[in-house]
């Protein structure tokens, strides 16, 4: 495969974001997004996905979160299409189960070229610190409309909001590296039997 890197800029009224990514990487990343547990899930995303992982965002955090957390999740899903390409060559569906202490969560997805959402993560508060849950939706949203994927995303147990929210990062990041890596007898060959995704 060749290399399978990305660098996209979005500049909106509200938000100014930059993500660089890696998708053979060792699962490095520099986060600096103003909204320090958005940062502490997407370097979940990058260890576990091993994708390093660069984003810059400077946004309207005077406001509230939302516009910076959906266009990160915008700007990376333009980057992970751009940086995965033809897509010839790779496995395409990903699956991960991942617990932590009592909780435990299941991602599914197929970088199937059409954006579907499956979103089912209950939270026992509102917040974590001071970072709004129904937010994380908001990013998956962004990611999977730009990036073209089907994802699932159901968080299956769990009582911590903390916990619920980084096996769901985990996983993600999980599916994403099963679903991208190489599979050795479909070299050269868009991963379909129809000639589409």
């Amino acid at each position: 495969m060749s290399s399978r890197k990305a660098s996209v800029e979005r500049n909106t009224l509200e938000t100014q974001i930059r993500v660089e990514l890696d998708l053979d990487g060792a699962g490095k990343s520099a986060l600096a997004t103003g909204a320090p547990f958005f940062d502490h899930m997407l370097d979940q995303v990058a260890r576990h996905g091993l994708i390093d992982l660069t984003i810059e965002a400077n946004g309207d955090l005077e406001i509230d979160a939302h516009h910076t957390v959906e266009d990160v999740g915008i700007t990376l899903g333009q980057a992970f299409s751009q940086a995965l390409g033809d897509k010839k060559g790779i496995v395409r569906y990903g699956h991960a189960y991942v617990p932590l202490d009592e909780a435990l969560s299941r991602v599914v997805l197929d970088l199937s070229g059409r954006p579907g959402l499956e979103y089912h993560v209950a939270f026992r508060r509102a917040r974590i610190g001071d970072f709004d849950v129904d937010l994380l939706k908001e990013f998956f949203q962004g990611f999977v409309n730009h990036a073209a994927v089907t994802l699932h995303v159901d968080a299956l147990r769990g009582e911590n909001a903390h916990h619920v929210a980084e096996t769901v990062f985990k996983a993600f990041g999980r599916a994403l590296r099963m679903a991208v890596s190489a599979d050795e007898r479909m070299q050269g060959v868009t991963p379909s039997t129809k000639g589409i995704l």
